[in-house]
């Protein structure tokens, strides 16, 4: 029996941070009916619906975990880190190419493919999908055709949810629910691992022993901050031994630039734009704090355990955190653009009572 309910009731038995009451307001039965049809034909087609299971064994363990839903790698990081309660199973990722390279020396993935994979040949026990998207299930069919498979999200699709929450307590059922709903969420946490090459060529870098980093730019207009050179003037003004390292994508150079020249008799240094994503989190791992937006730097700091200011902006920081973050958050309800400076300069001095060493204590 079709139950398109799927599509926005969580598949485990507790509750967690999510937005489906905003979500079923905002789409109609009609359309959530559609969707989950469509995908629950595209599974007999491929011939894939035979071979659906529920939970996962302990005698399985080789297992495909294929991961090609979260387009962005803080929504990777998110996804992916419940693989920590699989240690005891070998695990391979297919997934993305960006997201790729955040896993190539992860300690749980023994390897990583991607599309230009898709011929490989294992005899695995279990596949783990992501979603039952038509991408998702086209792999599959292709590189594990008759092997049993569970789904993560599964039909869930479309309300807003903590994805760190979801995937550990997605996988504590799978597992038959060994652990507590307070044992999950006390340790739910994103990990991350950085490649000793890329530790060694940060260090090379001979950036200050001590020093907080801000990350600059955004993908998205109302979680990309436009006061920081007020944030940066008071800072530096009040502490003038403070080093401070930026941070950021492609998209911040500019503005990089144009700080730097601002405060060129100042302790800045920037790392915009210059490094990979693992070479900028370990800039973060090295740091006493993380200012920024919410996004992927966020989630890896998080990752990495270093404390963040972050501002949220719509999604409400319960959304994307968990009790194992140290994170002071600031929130608005629809633009970051909105937070006044010394709104955020107030949580800063407030939760980092910094010595001479600027050591945040947190």
């Amino acid at each position: 029996m079709l139950s398109f309910k799927n599509t926005y009731s969580l598949p485990f038995k507790f509750g967690i941070p999510n937005y489906t009451t905003n979500f079923l307001d905002s789409t109609s039965l009609i359309s959530r009916f559609t969707k989950y049809s469509k995908r629950e034909i595209f599974l007999y087609l491929k011939g894939q619906k035979k071979h659906e299971v529920f939970n996962i064994s302990e005698h399985q363990s080789s297992i495909l975990w294929i991961n090609l839903s979260a387009s962005s790698l803080g929504d990777s990081l998110m996804d992916l880190s419940s693989r920590v309660l699989l240690k005891n199973k070998k695990i391979d990722l297919f997934t993305d190419e960006k997201n790729a390279k955040l896993y190539s020396d992860d300690l749980f993935f023994s390897s990583v493919y991607t599309v230009k994979d898709e011929n490989i040949k294992s005899n695995y026990d279990l596949v783990i999908i992501d979603s039952y998207s038509t991408r998702s299930i086209r792999v599959k069919s292709k590189v594990a055709p008759s092997t049993p498979y569970v789904g993560m999200f599964g039909h869930y699709n479309g309300p807003e949810v903590n994805r760190v929450l979801f995937s550990f307590h997605q996988m504590n059922n799978l597992l038959g629910y060994p652990k507590s709903e307070i044992e999950i969420n006390s340790s739910a946490a994103c990990s991350m691992f950085i490649s000793n090459v890329d530790k060694d060529f940060i260090k090379e870098l001979s950036l200050p022993s001590q020093y907080i980093t801000i990350a600059l730019g955004g993908e998205w207009p109302y979680r990309t901050y436009d006061k920081w050179i007020n944030v940066i003037e008071i800072l530096v003004k009040k502490d003038k031994k403070l080093n401070v390292v930026l941070v950021g994508s492609d998209n911040a150079t500019k503005l990089a630039s144009e700080i730097m020249e601002i405060f060129s008799d100042c302790n800045l240094f920037n790392c915009v734009g210059k490094y990979t994503f693992s070479q900028t989190s370990q800039i973060i791992l090295k740091a006493q704090l993380l200012m920024c937006c919410d996004g992927g730097l966020m989630h890896a700091a998080n990752a990495l355990n270093t404390p963040v200011l972050a501002m949220f902006a719509k999604l409400r920081p319960q959304m994307q955190l968990t009790k194992s973050n140290k994170v002071f958050p600031i929130f608005d309800d629809s633009d970051v653009r909105n937070i006044k400076f010394q709104d955020l300069l107030e949580i800063y001095y407030k939760s980092t009572k910094l010595d001479h060493t600027h050591h945040p204590i947190v």
